[in-house]
């Protein structure tokens, strides 16, 4: 790095901070005792302004060797972090007697070049910016002096004004472009002139210190006058493709001096660090409007079909931004993304710049839906499936994601909501840390694979919902970074879209975006049009939207400023498409939901905790009440509650059955087939219930890794190999057939119905014209006598079981074993396949040449006949045994036990002495074992 470059790094450090904080002595070195008075009322973030309570700092070093070294202690630890005192109204100091034993450096070849300081409250919730304080060598030394940041960049006439002081300089001479502009005997100078022509200027100091010369320089340029012309009809901010050979290229950013493009189409040439007459190209030298705040340009003779990478750069070279509504991304991780998701992926361009890098290409060709009379599913009656393209497909792309819809239309389904999939920072993310809204993360492949997916799921009838962060974003984001007080934030008073800090101190991630922004309005609205019109997506879930409000506080309480802003956001949205699908992760107070669900939004409904009570066996205090699962009970008017039981942030009821499941002397609900029941059952009370519901990826298989495996967010097992299990295909059968009964039976949609889940024994009643449903089901460890009332007398169907009870005096007596549950209903429907409520240890290995068939009707009295065969090409070892056993696993009868010999047997079971009720037999041949179930009525 040339000497010169290092003297203007120096000047900018000191320019920024120069009246953030003063230092004594002024000139301090790394062996010095330094006192250091911090102003807050100077700095760039805000939120400690008027803070009264003891300021802590978090501080390290930059060195020669490195950047942030020797952090002292970890961040918010009050006990061990460096206190100051306060010594004014926003003003504290803090010693430091030595600057190496203070930050504990020994390498005597390693040198301390600044102090580094981010100041915090007591409780870490707020915060200044990073703060670097520049360490000198002994010797001769200058800074400048100015508060004002020095303009490198001047237009024609403007005065440059630069104060510098330096460390007893007999004499200091400045030179502009080799002629004396000023001199001084003192160790302080003003240095003032006009900006004349364009191009590069240099200043040159010489100083004279104690008969020793010193001598450096920096360059300036000075521009040409912006053109000031209005932007062309149909031009707005983004890439605005004209022609195959010609774009159009639009930034929003008042109060900004000029805007510059670099990229492919340029050679990324901007400024040059040597003396030339090189001069800015006018082709890339952008215009404003009249208002001042559009910068633009056009850019013509384009090759079609071919992609250029190019930056904004924003008033001078440190500030370089990606579009901000680009489609497309690179980032220096790139790398990582393989060809089989991403082929032929255009490399980052780290050897011509640095910061995100955005991509246009003219000439592209329309993708060609398909799926062009495709209607969404009205919202009422949605079965959302939730997934994480990381954690869902190992190849983690859209491509093989295409690849399972069978397995998710066979599940019964009609909308996937995927996870944030826009470019979010780094590669492996749950996508809540979002950098460019326009963009779809390449880590899942090209945007032409999402289209794909889509158009595809729209063909089965399945809508596609994405998930979108708006409360906040991270630092790459040009809409933080185009008005940061550093390269990734915070934003500064004059951003357009974000708070300099969040009002909401309790739940705050990144930078708040301030929804009471007009510009944050207009890009809210383009952010949602251009995903349902470009990418025909169905709706959208929108995370955490109780902190769109600029209200102070932890958003709990009811906030009409906030009803206004959701409303106006679901008007603009409807406006283009009235079927979108809004829904929100509000969990704001029942009284603002109620509101919000009137106006046809939905929100959503989180019952994991009380459904793992239920499915664990545990109903303390009534912890097993998932209740709120209805609609209803907050008080709404519409079945706009999204209720689930599971999502990607709560743990899996899965994992805590199998790790905290109870028991009872003969049900363990921590045995695996035990704990893949109780999720039968509880989906039974949970898919059933009116409103739209979501299930999480693999629940319907039993997913049971725990949620901080690896870490919350860290990469999970993708366990498609669960299918091959006999129990857990049972669990994923059950669902799709629950699915299906909700999905064609109008009577799961009826506002008439009412749901007791205070005790073990739960109970849900669907009344409609159409078929009434009674569902009881025992959620206990226990056997229980259950009587449930029904809507009438009369006959009733048993769903499951494919039998028939009568029911006399509207109620009927049902001694249910724990997990045991029954879906009633009025009309004779199709039964399902049989025994998937059922679970056997050995069933998926029994072979091909061993068949095994019950005799129907079911149930039967007092006999039944039970028939099997025994393959000739096949030899057993051991005998067959066929045993019949009651609900609590006890051995009833022993019908057969004597050698496997190939042949068609008949065994006759005569239950004239038992009594009515479900029992099972199970018949092992060698290794092995089929269970199949009875029914004894008499």
């Amino acid at each position: 790095m040339q000497k010169g470059i290092l003297l203007l790094l120096l000047l900018f450090s000191n320019i920024l901070f120069a009246q953030a904080f003063t230092t004594i002595p002024e000139f301090p070195t790394e062996n010095d005792r330094i006192e250091i008075i911090f102003n807050i009322s100077e700095m760039t973030n805000t939120s400690l302004l008027g803070y009264t309570g003891t300021l802590y700092t978090h501080t390290g070093v930059n060195t020669n060797l490195g950047t942030w070294k020797y952090v002292i202690e970890s961040w918010g630890n009050n006990s061990t972090q460096p206190s100051l005192t306060r010594i004014g109204t926003d003003q504290y100091k803090l010693i430091i007697e030595n600057p190496r034993e203070y930050y504990g450096i020994s390498n005597s070849l390693e040198h301390i070049t600044s102090l580094n300081f981010v100041l915090r409250s007591s409780d870490s919730q707020k915060k200044t910016e990073d703060l670097f304080i520049p360490l000198y060598e002994e010797g001769f030394s200058i800074k400048l002096l100015n508060s004002e940041s020095i303009e490198f960049y001047p237009l024609p006439g403007q005065q440059v004004d630069i104060s510098a002081v330096t460390s007893g300089a007999d004499s200091i001479k400045i030179y502009l472009n080799n002629i004396l502009i000023t001199q001084t005997t003192d160790d302080t100078l003003l240095i003032s002139f006009i900006a004349e022509g364009t191009g590069r200027q240099w200043l040159k100091y010489i100083a004279n210190s104690d008969g020793t010369i010193h001598q450096d320089s920096i360059s300036f340029f000075i521009r040409k006058n912006l053109t000031i012309e209005e932007l062309p009809v149909g031009i707005i901010p983004g890439i605005n493709y004209i022609d195959d050979n010609t774009v159009t290229l639009a930034l929003f950013a008042p109060k900004k001096k000029f805007v510059y493009a670099i990229g492919d189409f340029n050679n990324w040439e901007f400024d040059q660090t040597a003396p030339s007459d090189w001069e800015f190209d006018d082709k890339y030298y952008f215009k404003l409007t009249p208002d001042s705040s559009v910068y633009w340009i056009t850019i013509q003779d384009l090759v079609p079909n071919k992609e250029y990478r190019f930056q904004y750069i924003v008033d001078g070279p440190d500030l370089r931004i990606a579009d901000p509504y680009a489609d497309k991304i690179l980032e220096d991780e790139d790398s990582y993304i393989t060809d089989a998701t991403y082929p032929d992926l255009i490399p980052y361009p780290g050897d011509k710049t640095y910061f995100s890098v955005s991509v246009l290409e003219t000439g592209q060709q329309d993708f060609e839906w398909e799926a062009t009379d495709y209607i969404k599913p009205e919202k009422e009656n949605l079965i959302i499936y939730e997934l994480l393209i990381r954690d869902f497909v190992s190849t983690h792309n859209y491509k093989t994601l295409i690849d399972t819809l069978d397995y998710l239309e066979g599940l019964g389904i009609n909308a996937i909501e995927l996870m944030p999939i826009n470019e979010f920072e780094g590669n492996e993310s749950w996508g809540y840390n979002p950098s460019f809204l326009f963009a779809p993360d390449k880590y899942y492949g090209p945007k032409e694979d999402l289209k794909k997916f889509i158009d595809e799921c729209h063909k089965r009838n399945i809508a596609v919902i994405l998930d979108i962060v708006l409360n906040h974003s991270y630092g790459r984001s040009p809409f933080v970074r185009l008005y940061a007080s550093g390269d990734f934030g915070p934003p500064t008073s004059e951003n357009p879209w974000c708070n300099v800090t969040s009002p909401n101190p309790v739940y705050s991630w990144a930078y708040d975006i301030n929804h009471e922004s007009e510009q944050t309005k207009k890009l809210v609205d383009r952010v949602n049009r251009y995903w349902l019109e470009e990418y025909k997506f169905d709706g959208f879930r929108y995370d955490f939207t109780k902190g769109f409000t600029n209200k102070t506080g932890d958003g709990s309480s009811y906030d009409q400023s906030r009803i206004n802003i959701l409303k106006r956001m679901a008007d603009s949205v409807w406006a283009f498409d009235p079927s979108a699908y809004m829904i929100l992760e509000h969990f704001a107070v029942d009284s603002e939901e109620i509101v919000l669900t009137d106006y046809g939004m939905m929100v959503w409904g989180n019952n994991n905790f009380n459904y793992n009570e239920a499915t664990m066996g545990y109903n303390e205090s009534g912890g097993s009440n998932f209740s709120r699962i209805s609609y209803k009970s907050h008080g709404f008017t519409k079945p706009n509650l999204v209720g689930y039981m599971e999502s990607h942030d709560e743990e899996r009821l899965m994992y805590k059955n199998i790790t905290f499941g109870n028991s009872s002397i003969n049900y363990n609900i921590k045995e695996l087939t035990t704990a893949l029941n109780r999720i039968k059952l509880a989906a039974a009370f949970f898919i059933t219930v009116p409103g739209p519901k979501m299930i999480w990826q693999f629940g319907e298989l039993g997913y049971d890794y725990s949620i901080e495996y690896n870490g919350r967010v860290g990469n999970k097992p993708i366990k498609w190999n669960y299918l091959d299990d006999v129990n857990r295909n049972n669990l994923y059968k059950t669902y799709s057939v629950l699915n299906k009964l909700k999905r064609e039976n109008l009577a799961f949609s009826t506002s008439d119905f009412t749901l007791d889940a205070s005790s073990t024994i739960k109970i849900l009643k669907l009344t409609h014209w159409s078929m009434n449903v009674l569902i009881v089901g025992n959620f206990g460890v226990e056997n229980t006598i259950a009587t449930p009332v029904f809507q009438y007398n009369g006959k009733w169907y048993n769903y499951f079981a494919g039998d028939s009870i009568v029911v006399e005096n509207n109620q009927i007596s049902l001694d249910l074993n724990p997990g045991e549950f029954h879906i009633y209903t009025s009309k004779k429907l199709p039964t399902p396949e049989q025994d998937i409520l059922l679970s056997t240890e050995n069933e998926n290995n029994v072979p091909t040449n061993f068949s095994l068939e019950h005799n129907y009707p079911n149930p039967f009295n007092p006999t039944t006949t039970i028939n099997y065969s025994i393959a000739s090409n096949k030899v057993y070892s051991g005998n067959v045994k066929l045993v019949v056993y009651d609900v609590l696993g006890r051995e009833i009868k022993t019908l057969v036990n004597e050698k496997a010999v190939p042949g068609e047997y008949s065994i006759e079971f005569d239950a004239g002495d038992l009594s009515s009720g479900i029992y099972f037999y199970t018949i092992a041949v060698g290794e092995f074992l089929q269970t199949k179930k009875m029914i004894l009525l008499k």
